[in-house]
């Protein structure tokens, strides 16, 4: 049997993250029970904390271990979130991957990596000032990334 391709997805704290992993178990995972055509891997990258942190001098030292400590709560949750999101879909052959590191590069290094197929990662929408300050992890998969990148934008609420 030919082995299975890796389908890799983006996971942060956010809402559009999570939009983003359930909208992709929806439309490739479960119609197809356990023959499922893609081997599905969710990766988180962990900020380090010293660039969460911009502070330099004698008070950086005492806040970086607590920013590091928070930022390992916050990958905690994402993937026990993301196990949750998986077994309500019942798919246990997930792999879950925290890395710590820029997202933009822990994800092209993570298609890399599994030679993935595909990299999913969720739109948070931002308009073009914001992007430019923070830079669009989307856009940056999408120009470096060596597969296919899909962008799953969340629907606008309706008024």
């Amino acid at each position: 049997m030919a082995e299975k391709q890796v389908m890799i997805v983006a996971a942060d704290e956010s809402e559009h993250s999570f939009y983003a992993l359930q909208w992709t178990l929806e439309h490739f995972f479960t119609p197809f029970g356990s023959n499922l055509p893609f081997k599905l891997v969710v990766v988180h990258a962990k900020p380090v904390a010293s660039s969460v942190v911009s502070l330099a001098g004698p008070g950086a030292a005492e806040v970086l271990p607590i920013v590091d400590a928070d930022l390992k709560k916050q990958a905690s949750r994402v993937v026990e979130k993301a196990k949750e999101f998986c077994a309500s879909k019942s798919i246990q052959d997930v792999g879950i991957e925290v890395i710590e590191g820029d997202a933009r590069n822990v994800l092209c290094e993570a298609v890399e990596r599994h030679h993935a197929s595909v990299l999913v990662v969720g739109s948070h929408g931002y308009g073009a000032i914001k992007r430019v300050v923070l830079g669009s992890v989307s856009d940056y998969c999408a120009h470096h990334a060596h597969c296919s990148v899909m962008i799953v934008k969340k629907p606008k609420a309706k008024h």
